[in-house]
């Protein structure tokens, strides 16, 4: 018995799309397009990594001479600065506007540290690139003030019993005061104590100057973090007494890398050492395996 394929045959043929092999399309496909494919000799890699390591070893010398010459002073008080009475209910005690928040601490300087001095506050497990958190505010009125009457993006906090809510020289980015806060935007409707934990700004001091503000409107990267929050401008002799006030644990570094790691100075002068990268042999070639089918 036979079966008749012709007229099968003829309908698959006229569904055929011709394939135009020059295309760009066609050579995108098939990864043809021209590329830069280097040889790389031995005497190019050896020049390469010789000038690598001439550029990173200062600056690998440089961060770990800063961080083993660095004073720094640390003063945790998020206890100690919270009244007894409320040491089982530290949110309470904050988001209550009408208590004090003022807390004094006397630091004792061991060694003479130069100026500048950085004073940076740390907080621990506190999420502020949370998305709920990011998106409680609204850049556009931050800078154009009631010009911007949108704060939809501000929700969930957006108002709080009908009240809008909102959130030192030289510590912020330029580009933040310049192009990120308003000159003529000033914290009018900012002192809502249930929402800021009784922190007061200045009304008569424009946003574009409020620097504090805006270092902590700066979204952190991860759950611990330091932010910047002074500088001192003059040297601290071994045995002076600082009487400071605030913020939750206070650190005073004396170098421009916030603190005394010497993380990067590691990665910059052992990371070839503690982590080699294997060097291709031609017995590593998966042309000389015996494998591989010709």
């Amino acid at each position: 018995m036979e079966i008749a394929s012709g007229p099968s045959t003829d309908s698959s043929a006229a569904r055929t799309i011709p394939i135009d092999s020059s295309s760009i399309l066609y050579e995108f496909k098939q990864q043809n397009l021209p590329a830069c494919k280097p040889v790389l000799k031995p005497s190019y890699v050896i020049t390469t990594f010789l000038l690598l390591g001439f550029i990173f070893l200062p600056i690998g010398l440089t961060t770990l001479c800063a961080s083993r010459t660095v004073v720094e002073i640390v003063d945790r008080y998020d206890s100690e600065c919270v009244p007894g009475a409320f040491r089982g209910n530290k949110v309470s005690f904050i988001k209550d506007s009408s208590l004090p928040k003022n807390c004094s601490r006397i630091l004792k300087v061991r060694k003479h540290m130069k100026a500048p001095i950085y004073i940076y506050y740390q907080l621990d497990n506190y999420y502020q690139n949370h998305r709920r958190y990011v998106k409680s505010r609204s850049d556009q009125q931050l800078l154009h003030g009631l010009k911007s009457s949108n704060t939809g993006s501000c929700e969930p906090e957006e108002s709080n019993n009908g009240l809008p809510c909102c959130p030192l020289k030289n510590i912020a980015w330029k580009s933040d005061r310049d192009s990120k806060f308003g000159k003529q935007v000033y914290p009018h409707n900012f002192q809502n104590g249930t929402l800021i934990g009784g922190g007061k700004l200045d009304p008569n001091i424009p946003l574009s100057d409020q620097e504090d503000l805006i270092v902590w409107m700066r979204t952190a990267a991860f759950p611990s973090f330091r932010k910047l929050y002074g500088r001192i401008e003059e040297d601290l002799k071994a045995d002076d007494v600082i009487v400071e006030e605030g913020m939750t644990s206070l650190e005073l570094p004396t170098s421009l890398l916030a603190g005394s790691s010497i993380i990067l100075s590691i990665v910059f002068l052992l990371f070839h050492i503690k982590i080699p990268r294997p060097y291709m042999g031609k017995t590593l070639s998966s042309l000389s395996r015996k494998d591989v089918s010709s």
